[in-house]
């Protein structure tokens, strides 16, 4: 009985080890994986950045300010961040009804809808502004109807928000998509067997639980929509003070060999751009609070 017991706990040990050794890092070490992070983000974000700082800083103060404070470059800061903005609004809203849809319902082409959803993704910025204005250009096929009654997209600031919010519409579907699919289906049935109307079971049950994705696409349109150049150059018309966004200003400056101003504006943009992003961050972090308590 001794010798069997022992034979039998014998392999122990091996078993054990493979257990340790099943449960080593997939990945290199903790440190090894952060230096090579860090490496990483130096080369391709910190670096860039860095060099764009330090060359704005051989202006002077005066210098600086008169490059980023002139009425040309103010009026493309409204325009720039404004329609995106308004863009991103506009995403957020039916983005969430194409998600829903997609999620949802099941109808003849839908794998097609899908795909078509990923479009602006795939095809050149260039290509979708050129399209865009040939469809709503004053001879276009929907600017010719549109402009007789006073309406006019093209060539003005409201062609900026239409090429915006075309190339923003991905960001906020495929954020929320995945979010509504695991949606448990069942507290929406809990809510209205409860009596509760359509309204109150989309707003108390399921908006609490896409909030964060719908944040999260609202950012990331935002922040695809504020560097927007090549959609936006072919159907805004490009007129100073008007429809002047402000990736064409530093364009300008860099052909003119102003490259201090043109780095002072890039860094007017990516200070701003950095503060609106931390706060949609921070809004994410206490919904996520929220919804937690």
């Amino acid at each position: 009985m001794a010798a069997s017991t022992a034979a039998i706990a014998a392999p122990l040990p091996a078993a054990a080890s493979r257990g340790r050794s099943g449960s080593r890092k997939v990945l290199p070490g903790f440190n090894l994986t952060l230096g090579y992070t860090l490496l990483y983000l130096s080369l391709v974000v910190l670096i860039p950045l860095s060099a764009l700082v330090l060359k704005t800083f051989t202006l002077s103060w005066d210098q600086f300010w008169a490059a980023v404070s002139s009425p040309r470059v103010l009026a493309s800061y409204r325009l720039t961040f404004g329609a995106s903005f308004l863009a991103a609004l506009v995403n957020v809203v039916f983005g969430l009804l194409v998600a829903w849809v997609l999620v949802r319902y099941t109808f003849p082409g839908k794998k097609i809808v899908d795909a078509l959803v990923d479009l602006p993704f795939a095809l050149p910025t260039a290509v979708a502004g050129i399209s865009l204005t040939a469809l709503l250009a004053g001879n276009g096929w929907i600017g010719q109807y549109l402009e007789p009654l006073g309406i006019k997209l093209a060539f003005s600031p409201n062609g900026v928000v239409i090429a915006l919010i075309f190339i923003g519409l991905p960001f906020v579907v495929r954020t929320v998509q995945p979010v509504l699919e695991d949606t448990e289906r069942e507290l929406e049935e809990a809510a209205m067997s409860l009596g509760a109307t359509r309204w109150q079971t989309f707003s108390r049950v399921i908006l609490p639980s896409i909030a964060p994705a719908l944040l999260t696409g609202f950012a990331m349109a935002f922040a695809r929509a504020i560097g927007e150049y090549g959609s936006v150059i072919f159907i805004a018309g490009n007129m100073p003070m008007v429809s002047e966004i402000t990736p064409l200003i530093i364009i300008g400056k860099l052909e003119q060999y102003d490259y201090a101003g043109a780095t002072a504006v890039a860094t007017v943009m990516l200070l701003m751009s950095f503060v609106l992003l931390m706060v949609i961050n921070g809004l994410q972090a206490w919904q996520r609070r929220r919804a937690g308590t």
